[in-house]
């Protein structure tokens, strides 16, 4: 009976993973879910061609509209295991997933880029570069950032992370020394009006004068049979 019981969830399994539906690979980049501009698909696909040239990988960007039920862990598996990206034998091949309904993202790595794309990796790049641009809307932005960062890893560079916003607010301490600076010239100018007065001229005139000086393409991959293995990370946002 157990046996029989084992056997019956194996099958139910093995029946909603075969059953999945995947987008054909039409391309480098497969915006399924429509969430990528005409002109970021040409320069991902682009940028990914380029770099299959030079270093022989195969990396791929899809946006999916629905997991089907499953995680996006066991979507990814099953999906670099139909699409085969990477080179029979080196299995070097990786994807970006994004599903934007279930706000999921994935980097599935092939086996053969697991040493250099490694897991903690491939969570640095989702959680430091990709979800802080999902999260302010900027999809666009976060994939082509994302595919960049996989493309620099895998060419041994480091991780640069987008800059933190500046902030136009003053600190305490700013306000304090222009009001001190404020009141030392006032104290000034009380004591020394013709002065002061020539200094505000002079000043306004130089200001003036710099203001005026200042105002003067294929999308298919070369060849397919690589193997994935469940490597990778995984976020949400």
């Amino acid at each position: 009976m157990r046996f029989f019981s084992l056997f019956i969830f194996v099958f139910v399994v093995h029946s909603a993973f075969a059953a999945l539906q995947f987008p054909a690979l039409t391309g480098r980049v497969v915006d399924d879910a429509h969430i990528l501009s005409s002109s970021a698909q040409q320069n991902l696909t682009q940028m990914l061609e380029n770099y299959e040239q030079a270093s022989s990988n195969q990396i791929a960007v899809v946006t999916v509209p629905t997991l089907q039920g499953v995680s996006i862990e066991e979507y990814g598996y099953q999906l670099g295991r139909t699409w085969q990206i990477g080179e029979q034998g080196k299995n070097n091949g990786a994807l970006l997933i994004i599903a934007p309904n279930e706000k999921k993202v994935r980097i599935e790595v092939g086996y053969g880029l697991e040493p250099i794309l490694t897991d903690a990796l491939s969570s640095k790049i989702i959680n430091a570069i990709i979800i802080p641009a999902f999260q302010t809307g900027n999809m666009e932005q976060g994939i082509i950032d994302g595919t960049q960062a996989i493309l620099a890893v895998l060419g041994g560079k480091d991780i640069i992370t987008p800059p933190t916003p500046k902030t136009n607010e003053l600190s305490g301490f700013d306000i304090a020394l222009f009001f001190l600076f404020l009141l030392g010239f006032i104290l000034f100018a009380r004591r020394n009006p013709f002065l002061a007065l020539a200094l505000l001229s002079g000043g306004i005139s130089r200001f003036g004068g710099r203001g005026r000086n200042f105002g003067s393409s294929g999308g298919i991959f070369r060849g397919r049979g690589g193997s994935f293995g469940g490597g990778g990370a995984s976020g949400s946002w």
